[in-house]
């Protein structure tokens, strides 16, 4: 069995095909279930085959969503293991045995071997963890972005019968989670009975299909896509990408009604949406798009520049901001992504790819029928509104990963955790090897620690402050999971 190569492939297709909503269903997940089945297989004294055939099941249960629905996710799960692990010098019954294992994920759990009942306490390991609420605020999220749960109040009620109803089978996971599980549930209980404010924030919201900030959202996002076509995009005849770009290219060649147009492409998207994604997302959806064809009807916008540079990165840019706060609402205006991944299923690309594609033959079509200028400046257009629309998604807090070299270490580590309050891992390495003096170096605490981007410039201050030689650099961190973080207000 070569399950390092199998992981290093799986891991590769995880990163770059799993769709952008799975905000728990993702590349950390898959680790930490991975992790947690090593540690509850060697203490339940397993085999070495065993402990390899229990990773690669961790590595391949939820491998299903790379179809992008949570229907029947561990089905698709079975799917792909059979298709790959032949490749991968794994014999048919141990296939079989990995496909039990992948099942026994299938909630409610109910594991029949030995085996299986490690990966199904490994794939819930979090439950009974320290850092439970902020792995669960990540499945909150996902839920919510799926339209499956609307409320934080309707989540932590589910929270609560779930883990009423969920039972460790090992008896490692038993000793080792069972207790602050029921810590967990006691949290969860006491919000609820006491006051009925949700766990992960302290906002109300109403059990309407749309919540407030969903309906601000939709609409600020509304108002701002149809002000870039309107202001810049369709008076100076540019194009963006996906669906928008194909309408506003009709438009130019036919000349048919833009918001119609946007209207009717979008139909077979929404369809698709409502199988792919979920019923709640394809409303707002719905609801997003009519907005953006009554607004482009009768709303005025007045036309603000023809200076081509300007109208491409300030379309864009307003585009984005429309893009971002529509995705923000639970909804969009652009099916794009969703016949990517119809696509993607039958093909051998990435969902990156195959939406990369597609806007390829766009502007291409954008070329032929129109002028290789506009097609260029489609193209600029579309990666300012790219870029903006993840900036808007991640929010202005996004983390930040720093590293700190220095011969003052103590006294920044000291600052960093008592007066940034901020958690800290330290490395032990060795400073110096310059190419005069390579033979000295010295031993060094090499300090790592996460902030928000908006607090980078304060660390950096207190370092400097510290010693101003201090070598520094910082790095994007996505999706930090556990520890001392500081959490991000979810939308």
């Amino acid at each position: 069995m070569q399950y390092q190569a199998l992981k290093e492939v799986m891991f590769d297709k995880f990163k770059k095909e799993l769709p952008d909503f799975l905000t728990y269903h993702n590349l950390p997940h898959f680790e930490n279930v991975i992790q947690a089945v090593t540690d509850i297989g060697r203490a339940e004294n397993v085999t070495e085959e065993e402990l390899t055939l229990l990773q690669t099941a961790a590595l391949l249960h939820d491998a299903g969503f790379l179809y992008g629905s949570d229907k029947d996710h561990e089905i698709n799960s079975c799917h792909i293991a059979q298709e790959y692990l032949p490749n991968f010098n794994y014999t048919q019954p141990q296939i079989d045995l990995i496909k039990g294992m992948i099942m026994a994920t299938h909630i409610p759990q109910s594991p029949q071997t030995h085996l299986e009942q490690i990966v199904a306490d490994a794939d819930l390991d979090y439950l009974g963890r320290e850092d439970f609420f902020t792995i669960a605020a990540k499945l909150f999220e996902e839920m919510r972005l799926q339209g499956r749960i609307q409320t934080e109040q309707e989540w932590n009620t589910m929270q609560e019968g779930f883990l009423q109803n969920h039972q460790y089978f090992t008896q490692t996971a038993i000793n080792k989670r069972q207790q602050q599980k029921q810590l967990n549930l006691a949290a969860i209980q006491s919000t609820l009975n006491k006051s009925n404010k949700p766990v992960m924030s302290h906002t109300k919201h109403n059990t309407s299909l749309f919540r407030l900030s969903d309906i601000l959202f939709l609409i600020m996002g509304v108002l701002s896509a149809s002000f870039a076509l309107k202001s810049f995009l369709v008076p100076n005849h540019f194009l963006d990408g996906g669906v928008t770009g194909i309408s506003l290219l009709l438009y130019e060649i036919k000349g048919w009604n833009l918001g119609w147009v946007l209207l009717l492409l979008n139909i077979p998207f929404l369809i698709l949406a409502y199988f792919k994604v979920s019923k709640h997302f394809a409303i707002r959806s719905s609801v997003t798009i009519i907005l953006i064809a009554f607004t482009m009807h009768f709303v005025p916008f007045p036309e603000l520049t023809h200076d081509k540079l300007l109208v491409a990165m300030f379309g864009g840019f307003f585009m984005g901001i429309g893009i971002g706060l529509s995705m923000r609402g639970g909804g969009t205006f652009d099916g794009m992504e969703v016949l990517a991944l119809m696509t993607f299923k039958k093909s051998s690309f990435s969902i990156t790819e195959i939406i990369l594609g597609m806007n390829i033959v766009l502007f291409a079509i954008a070329a032929a029928f129109m002028q290789i200028e506009t097609a260029l400046y489609a193209i600029l257009t579309y990666l300012v509104a790219s870029q903006i629309t993840r900036y808007v998604i991640e929010g202005i807090e996004a983390y930040t990963g720093v590293t700190i070299v220095s011969g003052n270490s103590e006294e920044i580590k000291r600052a960093l955790v008592l007066t940034l309050n901020r958690g800290i891992t330290v490395y032990k390495g060795e400073r110096g090897f310059m190419k005069e003096t390579f033979e000295q170096s010295a031993k060094v605490d090499i300090i790592f620690t996460i902030v928000t981007r908006l607090e980078v410039r304060k660390l950096r201050n207190i370092v400097h402050s510290i010693d101003p030689k201090a070598f520094i650099f910082t790095q994007t961190v996505r999706e930090p999971q556990g520890g001392i973080v500081k959490e991000i207000v979810k939308h």
